[in-house]
């Protein structure tokens, strides 16, 4: 394959990575909402769950809409789903132990606000951004400018001696 080739597939690819990173997102989101309404319901109509819930569980859920949210607010949307929370003597210390281990493992994101007002969030991975086929242009441009630079000096600076590692404490 070419490098011109290599470059098609690589953006063919990213362009395929962001649209289903997109795609996951809007289900994600959807299957937030649609278990919340399940949930709603199922308690207006008086039906009881036949697997029980966990907290954990609920939480992940609320979070799964993807809106940065306070603790305070995640107890009253469990409140709001039909979430019996009447198990815990401090429902909102059950919910911040949650979210707190949840952040701790990766899932959620902690927001740090004015005291009292911090939030937390779905922990999405990162996106990539597809790059522009000028941005390339200009990129590869630039690489081979550096490599004609490079192949008309005479004299290459030494190589710099290998730092050492430092030892851990």
């Amino acid at each position: 394959m070419t490098q011109d080739e290599y470059g098609r597939a690589l953006e063919a690819a990213t362009r395929e990575y962001e649209t289903l990173g997109a795609q996951r997102q809007a289900i994600d989101k959807r299957l937030g909402e649609l278990a919340q309404t399940i949930g709603t319901l199922s308690r207006l109509l008086g039906y009881t769950p036949t697997v029980p819930f966990g907290l954990t569980d609920a939480v992940r859920l609320i979070m799964r809409g993807g809106v940065p949210m306070t603790p305070v607010e995640v107890r009253d949307r469990l409140h709001a789903i039909g979430f019996d929370v009447s198990k815990y003597a401090n429902d909102l210390a059950a919910v911040h132990t949650i979210l707190k281990r949840l952040n701790e493992s990766g899932e959620l994101r902690f927001i740090a606000r004015a005291p009292g007002k911090h939030q937390y969030t779905l922990n999405r991975p990162a996106t990539v951004v597809a790059l522009e086929p000028d941005v390339v242009r200009y990129m590869r441009e630039n690489r081979l400018e550096q490599e004609a630079a490079q192949a008309t000096d005479d004299n290459p600076p030494p190589p710099r001696p290998a730092r050492r590692a430092r030892r851990a404490r």
